[in-house]
């Protein structure tokens, strides 16, 4: 299982598991079919998106 991190890009987690993008859209991010996406990290997407970045996580890293 790969380490997910606040500071990675939004892109560089859905290329690395893909089963990241059902998890996305749990949370009503939609990054996946986002330009802003290769270059955003997921603490400014859950920022954007005004998404729990504790809760966020703990949903991707399981």
């Amino acid at each position: 299982m790969m380490e997910i991190t606040p500071e990675m890009t939004v892109a560089e987690i859905l290329h690395k598991n893909k089963a990241a993008e059902s998890v996305f859209k749990e949370f009503g991010m939609h990054c996946f079919g986002c330009s802003i996406a290769s270059g955003e990290t997921l603490k400014e997407a859950a920022k954007a998106h005004s998404v729990d970045l504790k809760k966020l996580l703990e949903a991707l890293r399981k």
